[in-house]
């Protein structure tokens, strides 16, 4: 290696004792250089290299937390979907167990939360929660639309897509003694054939409005669906 080469990197601290004693000769006859050198060593960031690293801090900082904001948004919407479904497929079984018909009906939480609850107060139901009765609340930010009409994009493609009919009232789900989806007349509820629910779920963020969807076939199968930006995803 050549003198000058080693200087540098003695000065750099690369080599420390591993110089020979003309080597070190070689440094002392060159204080200019290593002066130069040691100076270059030492200089650091420029101040342009500086403004570029502080420039992509300040993007990644205004470009990551509305993203991760929306996507936590996407997977609470998801779990707020399938705690419905649950809610519904809960009705189905309690239905089939006790021989009768349930509803689910809404009851107010606070001035902007709903819950949703399987009515099982005795014929005709009551409309009133009762302790003990199955419920899940899905957040203030989180709006639930009956049937077609929601404003969910591809809308009609995708209820022409579950191949049944959708009940338009809006209504929610109830199931009869056989674990079908059914419409209350009088004091019965008899099953509508072809005929099923669906239920449009959206919440709002930075990046726009998330949708899903809980849709009850009319063999009172639950199905739970998202919307990825493109198509409608069966979860």
């Amino acid at each position: 290696m050549a003198g000058t080469q080693k200087t540098i990197l003695h000065r750099c601290g690369y080599l420390g004792s591993q110089m020979t004693g003309a080597e070190r000769h070689w440094e002392m006859r060159s204080p200019m250089i290593s002066e130069r050198q040691t100076a270059k060593c030492k200089r650091g960031f420029s101040l342009i290299e500086l403004i570029f690293v502080v420039a992509v801090g300040m993007i990644l900082m205004a470009i990551v937390p509305p993203l991760l904001t929306n996507t936590l948004s996407n997977i609470k919407l998801r779990y707020s979907a399938i705690d419905l479904s649950g809610l519904i497929q809960k009705a189905r079984m309690q239905a089939v167990m006790k021989n009768t018909y349930y509803p689910i009906n809404t009851t107010p939480l606070s001035a902007s939360e709903v819950g949703y609850f399987v009515d099982l107060s005795p014929k005709p139901p009551s409309g009133l929660y009762v302790s003990g009765d199955p419920m899940v609340e899905l957040g203030s930010l989180v709006n639930v639309h009956g049937g077609p009409g929601s404003g969910a994009p591809g809308e009609t493609a995708f209820i022409t897509g579950l191949g049944f009919a959708v009940d338009a009232s809006g209504v929610l789900p109830r199931f009869n003694a056989r674990g079908l989806p059914c419409l209350v007349v009088g004091s019965t509820c008899p099953q509508i054939p072809t005929q099923g629910f669906v239920y449009f779920l959206s919440r709002t963020s930075t990046f726009g409005t998330s949708w899903a969807s809980v849709a009850v076939t009319p063999s009172g199968r639950v199905q739970v669906w998202t919307y990825d930006g493109t198509n409608w995803i069966q979860q």
